[in-house]
């Protein structure tokens, strides 16, 4: 089995920056996308952007372009969500998942990191 865990959340003022980081451990495997989702209060949990493992090929939902950027260190199995820039509709559970494949589901997810952007 495969653990996913975020950490780095907390309370922030909009406009500050954030670093999320998202670990993956357990029986040895290569993921082939790692991604970072949230949900918000009453909101349907979206999709915020995804690495390619072992690339710096990236994706970013609109929201987040420009703002958010992913990076990875592969001895660590490990990625990061830097968010510069945070608005206060960025307050959501960010959660870090992960698919071994380019066409099947995200399989592995964490438990999720809550970040709160104040005004």
């Amino acid at each position: 089995q495969v653990h996913v865990e975020e950490s780095g959340g907390g309370l922030v003022q909009a406009g500050d920056s954030l670093r999320l980081s998202c670990a993956a451990s357990g029986r040895t495997f290569i993921p082939y996308v790692m991604g970072w989702f949230r949900q918000a209060p009453g909101k349907d949990r979206e999709f915020v952007g995804a690495i390619v493992w072992g690339t710096r090929v990236a994706r970013y939902a609109d929201s987040v372009e420009g703002r958010f950027t992913i990076s990875r260190e592969n001895a660590k199995n490990t990625i990061y969500l830097q968010m510069n820039g945070l608005k206060i509709e960025d307050t959501a559970v960010y959660y870090c998942a992960i698919k071994r494949a380019s066409n099947v589901p995200y399989e592995f997810w964490g438990q999720g990191t809550q970040v709160t952007v104040s005004s």
